[in-house]
């Protein structure tokens, strides 16, 4: 890697991990997060007995830490998962607290559990963190003196009464989800079309894809057993499939640095306020008679809109074959187990230390190192760092409650404050998260029945403990926490791409093969979306793996714009340009599999034959710029992979 590029990155590491993202608040988290925890504490305090409140409240919190935007449907399993989950791992540290030979085994073994699970998808995940936290946040309710049932009993009351706030709009706003995440991606289209120079309209297209990407989710996975309900998600998934040509046409022509006209953008626009009141799309605006093959497909894209398709939906995947697949993935994905290994491990040393500190209640400890720790949410420096700053704000905000000598509707005031702030922090950045989630665990389970400043000191040395185990253990010394690991996933999502190379620079006569390279088109960018933000993700790091991510992100942009070139060749087939031969095809996947096959083997690519092909000229283009920054950073940093190969065979699926 170049002088200059270690120049640029070691800067910067600490300003990507501060950044905040630029997402707009969530008003509706913000107050269901209030509701259900500030109402159990107000109801206490106005019975008299704001701890009751207190432990009310605090079985509402895995409902507000899972909180999530989706569909009804989606979000009533995931909430519903992580709950039951919550309470088993709470259940579990109310029987074993207080007697540790009996604590420390079973929240190791949780450690492990949550890990392992996080394999079987995002849901899972989510369920197996809550059952880990709500189990060490157990480990420590002993000395309230109350019984296990009773204890559990709270905690329950407070679980119920946040899935029924979370849910509560379901009966009348059931497809809202759907129908804004459709109409979405036409405000995105139309952001993109609207772009006035390259930098804006690659933001944009980004946008669009994880709009297309979102969209899709949700209507892939909508069900219902009421007819009308589902006949709506089946016409929304219908306007969506029939928005392909639009969209891709649109790429095409942003690729080839023109505007769109006015009218174009109007129309998605009025799309998308039709899409979002339930009614007909509108009429689409008239082709120019002189329109190129461009202008003419995007114009064409729009009228298909209105005439909309007819796609089977894809059939749900039954548990059986899911619990299978989630079972093979452990058996022959050696990067789970890796984690759970080194979860497992900094659990058990936050466990011993814990007993060791002079400090009551020092869980929290254990609680710092598997939240850090967790094995799906990215950078475990970037997190142990933010977890830190996060929780050194947090205390001081906790402190400034004491000295305030915060008590009754003021703590209720606070604790509503804090609930909107971690809604806010789940979606912005982890640091706010930190910042908010501290004093607000402070308060439901320290301050509200005894609190004192010695509570506030002993959260922050817990935490400052949790976080140097975590770098330590967990980072430091962990065999190739801090080689780089990101190769492999650039060469991964390059076989997406010589996929969609292969299908996308042919003629499709059938509605079968048009759809078949519209699925290569979206797996090859969203492929491409997931590449980049496990790249953001590694770039927080000021280790090698952070470097050589920096030096890693030009090829991720010029993969890109050999998609949007792609893009734009298939869009001009069958409108009187000629499909390019199966040899010219072949020579541009043999040189995408070099690329691939040289980023794998970590050596420099060789020169390869490309087609002499004025239509291609634009795809030959960026596939030589992407070969040239492949060559441009010195690699002489890949050799630790061999490292990380010894401990995890199949590394690059990291």
């Amino acid at each position: 890697m170049s002088t200059t590029r270690r120049e640029i990155a070691a800067p910067h590491w600490l300003v990507q991990l501060l950044r905040s993202t630029p997402v707009p608040i969530p008003w509706n988290m913000v107050a269901r997060a209030v509701l259900a925890l500030a109402v159990p504490l107000a109801v206490g305090y106005a019975l008299g007995d704001i701890g009751v409140g207190a432990l009310i409240s605090t079985g509402a919190l895995p409902t507000v830490l899972s909180e999530s935007a989706g569909p009804y449907r989606y979000r009533a399993r995931r909430l519903g998962g992580a709950t039951a989950a919550a309470a088993v791992g709470y259940l579990a540290g109310l029987i074993t607290g207080g007697i540790p030979a009996a604590s420390i085994p079973v929240v190791v073994a949780v450690a492990a559990i949550s890990a392992l699970i996080s394999a079987a998808g995002s849901n899972a995940s989510v369920a197996g963190l809550q059952m880990f936290v709500f189990c060490v946040l157990g480990t420590g309710q002993h000395v309230t003196g109350l019984r296990v049932e009773i204890l559990l009993g709270y905690f329950c009351v407070g679980a119920a009464w946040s899935l029924l706030i979370a849910l509560a709009t379901w009966t009348f706003r059931a497809t809202s989800p759907e129908r804004g995440a459709v109409a979405h991606v036409y405000v995105e289209l139309a952001a993109m079309l609207s772009a006035t120079d390259e930098a804006t309209s690659r933001v944009a297209r980004h946008q669009l894809t994880t709009a297309m990407n979102t969209a899709y989710d949700r209507l892939l996975t909508a069900r219902s057993w009421l007819s009308g309900r589902d006949a709506t998600y089946r016409q929304l998934l219908n306007l969506l499939s029939a928005s392909t040509p639009a969209v891709e046409a649109s790429v095409a022509m942003v690729n080839a640095g023109r505007q769109a006209p006015r009218d174009v953008i109007d129309h998605f626009i009025a799309t998308s306020a039709a899409v979002l009141a339930n009614q007909e799309p509108p009429k689409p605006p008239e082709a120019p008679e002189d329109a190129d093959p461009v202008l003419a497909a995007l114009y064409a894209g729009l009228a298909r809109i209105t005439k909309g398709d007819d796609r089977k939906r894809r059939e749900v995947q039954p548990w059986h074959k899911r619990l299978r697949a989630w079972a093979g993935s452990l058996i022959s994905g050696p990067l789970t187990w890796f984690a759970a290994l080194r979860l497992t491990l900094c659990v058990a040393i936050a466990e011993i230390v814990a007993l060791l500190v002079p400090f009551e209640r020092s869980y929290w400890i254990t609680l710092t190192v598997g939240i850090v720790l967790k094995p799906d949410f990215g950078s475990v420096f970037g997190r142990a760092v933010l977890r830190g700053i996060g929780t050194v704000i947090g205390v001081g905000i906790g402190a400034a409650v004491l000295a305030a000598g915060g008590e009754g509707w003021l703590l209720v005031l606070l604790i509503a404050v804090f609930a909107g702030g971690v809604a806010v922090g789940k979606v912005r950045n982890y640091g706010i998260l930190s910042a908010f989630v501290t004093p607000l665990i402070i308060l439901q389970m320290d301050l509200a029945s005894t609190g004192s400043w010695n509570v506030v000191l002993a959260r922050l040395v817990d935490t400052v403990l949790g976080c140097a185990i975590v770098l330590l253990f967990g980072y430091l010394l962990w065999p190739g926490s801090r080689r780089p690991q990101v190769g492999g996933r650039l060469a991964d999502g390059l076989d997406s791409l010589v996929k969609y190379v292969d299908k996308g620079l042919v003629l499709a006569p059938s509605g079968e093969a048009r759809l078949e390279r519209s699925r290569a088109r979206r797996r090859a960018y969203r492929a491409l979306a997931d590449l980049r933000t496990a790249f953001q993700q590694v770039v927080v790091e000021p280790s090698a793996a952070g470097r050589q991510a920096v030096a890693w992100w030009p090829v991720i942009a010029g993969l890109e714009r050999v998609a949007d070139a792609v893009t734009e060749v298939g869009v001009t087939l069958g409108r009187g340009a000629p499909a390019p031969a199966d040899d010219e095809i072949a020579l541009l996947t043999a040189a995408l599999a070099e690329l691939a096959a040289a980023i794998r083997e970590e050596r420099d690519p060789a020169e390869m034959p490309m087609p002499d092909n004025e239509q291609l000229s634009g795809v030959v283009d960026q596939i030589g710029a992407a070969f040239d920054a492949v060559r441009g950073p010195d690699l002489v940093e890949r050799a630790p992979l061999r490292l990380v190969r010894r401990f995890l065979p199949y590394h690059r699926r990291a």
